[in-house]
């Protein structure tokens, strides 16, 4: 797929057309801003135009979910930011939302309610791993490669999906060398509960490069996560540990976009 072909919906301008897409893709801080998480953000997209999904981006109204300002203890910040966005939701008349960022997920999906937004929140493994197995999307038997797979907290943890982004890289091809910690017991990456945005805590080694360890721990030449921060924080655990050009740091949409040439 060409950039000229990639195409990226924006809400206003389509929804003034009389069209309601489908889905509304959350970019979220870090696909709009992070150069780095912005090859994901994009992988995405390239996916759902490969896949014909019906979506849009909110573009330049799209604001904060609000995440970081709660955990950092600002509630009436992340309220009116919330509001702000649940009003958003209703005035284009939003009934589902695809995010890849498992922080607006997590928020989206289990703080919003409370304040009023009714739509179906899906994180992206989930729903990459349904077009899977519809056939919508195709799976490579093998290509030989190995990996390692770091839980994001906010994705296995606080929801339980453990499963999707596995399925995921198995039908990539690839066969998955487990970290000692894993789902439930997987180690942080250190940037949860707003701690990406403040200076670590005293101690003797960094959480990401004691988590960088475990994953070289598995001999493999790549991680594969599904969060920003966890991309992140682990590429600092590389580089703290002089590996940063020896092993790779990927997202799992970069994983299915390179598999479908796109």
């Amino acid at each position: 797929m060409t950039e000229k072909s990639f195409q990226v919906p924006i809400m206003s301008e389509i929804y003034a057309q009389g069209h309601k897409p489908e889905y509304l893709y959350w970019v979220g801080c870090a696909g709009a801003y992070d150069f780095r998480y912005k090859k994901v953000a994009r992988a995405f997209a390239k996916i759902l135009n490969y896949a014909q999904i019906d979506f849009a981006v909110l573009g330049h109204e799209e604001s904060c979910t609000g995440d970081p300002a709660r955990r950092a203890g600002n509630e009436m910040l992340f309220q009116m930011q919330a509001l702000q966005n649940i009003q958003l939701f209703k005035q284009y008349e939003v009934k589902k939302i695809l995010t890849t960022c498992p922080h607006c997920y997590n928020t989206l999906k289990n703080e919003y309610p409370d304040l009023g937004s009714t739509c179906e929140v899906i994180h992206y493994t989930e729903f990459l791993n349904n077009l899977m197995q519809k056939g919508i999307i195709p799976t490579i038997k093998a290509n030989n490669n190995t990996t390692t797979y770091h839980d994001p907290c906010y994705l296995g943890r606080a929801n339980k999906i453990y499963d999707a982004p596995r399925n995921i890289l198995k039908n990539m091809g690839y066969s998955i060398n487990e970290m000692k910690r894993n789902k439930s017991f997987a180690l942080c990456c250190g940037a949860g509960g707003a701690q990406f945005f403040k200076e670590s805590e005293p101690g003797t080694k960094e959480i990401c490069t004691l988590r960088a360890e475990q994953a070289l721990e598995t001999n493999t030449k790549n991680i594969v996560t599904a969060c920003p921060f966890c991309i992140t924080m682990l590429t600092d655990g590389l580089k703290n540990l002089n590996k940063e050009e020896e092993v790779q740091v990927k997202d799992i949409a970069e994983i299915v976009a390179e598999n479908l040439s796109l």
